[in-house]
């Protein structure tokens, strides 16, 4: 079918170039009117044109038509795509303030929570501190007291050997050792 709608245009193309040869052999000038050519190549012109708008400028048009809208609909996903990139980078814009902010906020809470415990450190030194100076202190005057003990000792000791070489006595021992201490209180009393 489309081979014999294709040899129908080429007949009817050809016709008038036949009709024309025929027509040529009296050589007419340009500018004489011919009725029969006229018509024919009319008619050609007509059928030419109807066969172009049914089965060709249709397909045409409806082509450009589809292209356009086409290009239309590219033009309108490229818009929002457009669109959509722009809320994404808006989005992500405010995704990285946001972690900016959190990694300001671990920062500051970084730092609060070493300076709280370099306050809890000094405060468990300087009580370790305290409680090394009153150990010191307490050892001090239990070695104070100790020593203290040990002069008095000594010194009832001495005072008892003096007291025996002075009378070539020797004292009772324990009532002596009673007699001084009580002596050696009653003078560190005052």
């Amino acid at each position: 079918m489309r081979a014999a709608f294709l040899r129908f245009p080429m007949l009817v193309a050809l016709t008038p170039l036949t009709l024309a040869a025929q027509e040529t052999e009296a050589t007419p000038s340009l500018l004489a009117l011919r009725s029969g050519l006229m018509l024919w190549t009319l008619v050609v012109f007509l059928l030419l044109l109807f066969l172009l708008s049914k089965f060709a400028f249709g397909p045409i048009t409806a082509a450009v038509r589809a292209r356009e809208k086409a290009l239309e609909d590219a033009i309108t996903m490229a818009k929002k795509d457009r669109d959509d990139a722009a809320k994404l980078l808006e989005d992500h814009r405010r995704q990285i303030e946001a972690a900016r902010g959190e990694g300001q906020r671990y920062i500051a809470e970084g730092r609060a929570a070493a300076e709280a415990m370099r306050n809890e450190m000094l405060d468990a030194t300087r009580a370790q501190q305290q409680e090394l100076l009153e150990r010191a202190r307490r050892d001090i005057e239990a070695e104070k007291m100790k020593a203290i003990d040990e002069l008095r000792r000594e010194a009832i000791d001495l005072a008892i050997i003096g007291a025996s070489k002075v009378i070539e006595k020797n004292l009772d021992d324990a009532g002596n050792r009673r007699l001084v201490e009580s002596y050696l209180s009653s003078i560190g009393g005052r």
